[in-house]
This record gives structure tokens, sequence and C-alpha cells, in this order.
């Protein structure tokens, strides 16, 4: 199995914490941020895993490969 090194962005929103994958456009939540991200990790793991049977990863193959990350705040 292919490895994928993506991003996962966590914040406190109310009584728990949301995570984010950007490359992929995913989300979930957990109790804490590790649960967060161990929740994320299982949607991230299962939104390849059909993209790949539907023969969607071209579509998000690009943000895959990219080598180089950049996270920032944006204050607006």
């Amino acid at each position: 199995m292919k490895e994928y090194h993506l991003t996962a962005v966590i914040w406190k929103e109310g009584k728990c914490y949301v995570s984010k994958c950007p490359e992929l456009g995913v989300a979930s939540f957990g109790s804490t941020p590790e649960k967060a991200r161990a929740a994320l990790e299982e949607a991230a793991e299962l939104f390849i895993s059909n993209a790949k049977k539907l023969g969607l990863m071209r579509d998000v193959e690009p943000a895959l490969s990219s080598h180089t990350r950049y996270t920032t705040p944006l204050d607006i």
C-alpha cells in the first residue's frame, strides 16, 4: 500500500476537537486532539480507498504527491 503524507489541522470547537485534512477536504472530530486525529486518519483512509475503487485518484493525486507543505495562519 502506498503511503501518503497528509496534513491534519485540529482545533477546539465547543467541547470537542475538530480535525480536517486540507488535501482531501475530509473532516472528523473527537473528544481530545488525539481522538480527533485518529478519527481523521480513519476518514482519510476510507476516502482514499473509495477514491481508488471509483477511479477518482487522478483527481486527488496532485495534492497527495506534493512533498512540500506550508501551514500558516491567515488573519482576516
